[in-house]
């Protein structure tokens, strides 16, 4: 009797799609005798465990749609190798405030230099506040762009990427674009101006981009929406990439200074 008792109330919190708590009900009731819980504190049980799921299931639905190559925090990070981030600055984006105010971020720096890390870590800090991210590195996404038109799986992960609250886009400018993939990339970038915020990485500064894309057109229309509120930070290096006129997340001092 009481088997089919349980087995009815699973059913009725299925029913209130709550199939988180369905599931759990026996252990919850096993544990709500042993530890004598009022009424009170039965239901806030229920309701914690719930809803402590729902938040699991949703972290782990936003780290499918990013598509990471592979998952590390910024607590792996070595923020004593990088001589040009402290780690306050690594702190304050960590913040996410400039997610928050759709900043951009340019992470520019040699191979190795940890600029893939802390763009993913810092993917993963949004996807545990809820944010929406998608990566892809230039390569896949140039593919996507050209294809879109014909191929559904494109078509998809396009749509994935325009509704992403954080773009990151690893590797930009690994290798010069002709003008029907600039101007791809462009229409893209137009998109996500002012909706949402880009992280690019690259091994090539802003300054050079003109040569890799071909034309200069739309290499200072894409400029332009990247720029508007960024940030760029240097790794690795002696001289650093500035732009002249521009805030800084970082309050007075920039990562630079």
């Amino acid at each position: 009797m009481m088997t089919s008792t349980i087995h009815t109330l699973q059913e009725q919190f299925r029913h209130l799609r709550m199939a988180e708590t369905a599931e759990e009900l026996p252990v919850l009731l096993r544990n709500a005798e042993k530890s004598s819980w009022t009424y009170q504190e039965f239901i806030q049980e229920i309701l914690s465990y719930e809803l402590k799921r729902r938040d699991e299931k949703n972290v782990e639905r936003r780290l499918k749609w990013a598509k990471f190559p592979y998952i590390k925090s910024l607590d792996e990070f070595n923020i004593e190798e990088q001589a040009s981030l402290s780690t306050r600055q690594l702190n304050q984006l960590k913040e996410l405030t400039w997610l928050e105010q759709q900043y951009n971020l340019i992470l520019l720096g040699p191979p190795g230099s940890g600029k893939t890390h802390i763009s993913i870590g810092l993917g993963l800090e949004a996807i545990q506040k809820g944010f929406k991210v998608a990566f892809s590195t230039m390569g896949e996404l140039t593919h996507l762009l050209k294809t879109e038109e014909y191929i559904r799986k494109s078509q998809m992960q396009i749509k994935r990427i325009k509704e992403s609250d954080l773009v990151i886009i690893d590797d930009l400018m690994y290798m010069a674009m002709d003008q029907r993939e600039a101007n791809l990339f462009f229409h893209l970038i137009n998109h996500l101006y002012e909706r949402s915020s880009v992280i690019l990485t690259s091994n090539k500064g802003p300054e050079q981009w003109g040569e890799l894309m071909g034309d200069q057109g739309i290499t200072t229309a894409i400029l332009d929406r990247l720029l508007h509120r960024v940030e760029v930070i240097q790794l690795n290096e002696n001289d650093s990439y500035r732009i002249k006129n521009r805030t800084t997340i970082f309050g007075k001092e920039s990562v630079q200074n």
